[in-house]
């Protein structure tokens, strides 16, 4: 995991939005294990119920209340909701550019270690399903695919895991996260 944390460190960079005050702020957990000698990364597939990015692939976190202390706090919070990663269970490890998505949030993603083996604990109100997915298959070039659609101007980015398909926002930190780990 010392390996990982250089290499953040090396590829953080800085986003090209200007200004994000009149954005909601959210902090987003990428949560890293080794097993069996490989690196793993964890998603959660979010209920057809919550108030935002129903049914999709995401890192777990949220939106910042008042009493966090900054947006790691968030996303360790979040983590703890959503997936019962104890708070001081996750070693960060670096973070990832800040992006803003089309909903309206400043996201800071920072990248963590959990512990293995960890039993999750999803809140069923917000969290369908927790993924795991190895690293090593997400780097598979013939699991990417950039789409243009229809009134975007930039192209969207997915990748495909098993049945799963990660895009928006999630796939850009997915995507940040495997150019890191190839440098």
């Amino acid at each position: 995991m010392e390996d990982v944390a250089a290499r953040l460190a090396r590829q953080r960079r800085e986003p090209s939005e200007v200004g994000h005050g009149s954005l909601r702020r959210a902090g987003v957990l990428v949560p890293l294990f080794v097993r069996d000698g490989r690196l793993w990364v964890v998603f959660t597939r979010r209920t057809d119920t919550v108030e935002h990015h129903r049914g999709q692939i995401s890192f777990p976190g949220g939106a910042e209340e008042a009493e966090d202390e900054g947006l790691l706090a968030t996303a360790l919070r979040e983590t703890e909701e959503e997936l019962g990663i104890a708070r001081g269970d996750p070693q960060p490890l670096g973070s990832l550019s800040p992006l803003v998505t089309i909903t309206n949030f400043y996201v800071e993603p920072y990248v963590a270690a959990i512990p293995q083996p960890y039993v999750y604990q999803p809140a069923e109100a917000e969290i369908a399903e927790v993924l795991e997915a190895p690293v090593a298959a997400l780097m598979d070039p013939a699991v990417r695919e950039e789409k243009r659609l229809e009134g975007r101007p930039e192209a969207i980015l997915f990748y495909r895991y098993g049945d799963h398909t990660v895009w928006g926002a999630t796939a850009r930190m997915l995507e940040e996260l495997l150019q890191a780990l190839r440098a």
